[in-house]
């Protein structure tokens, strides 16, 4: 019995790897956040198989059913949104399942950040502009931020940042952000990124609360913050250019 953790993407039931859907397909239980997951994904369930939607169940509870399931032998898909990497809630369960003794494996899925670029047409790393992407957050009911991980530290960096889970703290974020990155500094509010009901807000740290004001964004939201998300004269990366030599074009790299 093994228990598979599988990030199921951003929501697009489409977005998911093929490794995700064929573990899917031959697992009798399925566990998924339901209040975030596709359903559409439990259509690769096996015919009779046992599924539980997580979303109103507490970590205990989870646990019982890894167990109930390693009594009887039976392999578990997890699903879990987005990529397991970030954010994700499962370290506490990896946890739990070493120490039941209870094997695992992890399958990486399409993370949120990289469905909202998508979505924007950009690319979040742009020569001589950013090179660096920060995933973060804010500090929030679930858990606080480490104390040294802050917005103005990030900021500082002049890096594009992904700022997940947030959207309730936007204004707070936009009056941290503007002292390191300019009230002209463009940002994009991406929800729902790769479903149906996708919705794109762009603006900048100056106007972008203005915007959202009279049309909030309540759901899951991403936002991201830099100058890489409107870069546009900026210069070629050298990896194409004739006169930049590699192995792969002839001559030394």
């Amino acid at each position: 019995m093994t228990v598979h953790f599988i990030g199921a993407g951003p929501g697009a039931p489409d977005l998911i790897t093929i490794r995700g859907r064929d573990l899917i397909a031959r697992c009798p239980v399925c566990l998924y956040a339901g209040s975030i997951v596709p359903r559409e994904l439990l259509a690769y369930c096996p015919e009779g198989a046992r599924i539980v939607d997580t979303a109103p169940m507490s970590l205990d509870e989870i646990e019982a059913e890894f167990v109930s399931a390693n009594a009887a032998g039976k392999d578990v898909a997890r699903l879990q949104s987005g990529d397991l990497a970030v954010f994700s809630a499962f370290a506490e369960q990896l946890r739990r399942l070493d120490a039941r003794g209870i094997p695992y494996t992890l399958t990486p899925g399409v993370p949120a950040f990289a469905a909202a670029a998508a979505a924007l047409g950009r690319e979040l790393t742009v020569p001589e502009v950013a090179q660096s992407v920060v995933l973060t957050r804010v500090s929030g009911r679930a858990s606080r931020m480490p104390e040294h991980e802050t917005l103005a530290a990030f900021a500082a960096t002049g890096a594009t940042l992904a700022i997940h889970l947030a959207i309730h703290a936007l204004d707070r974020i936009v009056a941290e952000l503007i002292p390191f990155y300019g009230a002209d500094c463009p940002v994009a509010v991406v929800a729902e990124a790769s479903r149906p009901d996708e919705r794109i807000v762009r603006g900048t740290l100056g106007d972008i609360t203005v915007k959202l004001a009279t049309d909030p964004i309540e759901c899951t939201a991403l936002i991201l913050v830099g100058r890489a998300l409107a870069a546009e004269d900026f210069r070629e990366s050298a990896l194409y250019n004739v006169d930049y030599r590699r192995r792969f074009r002839g001559g030394a790299a």
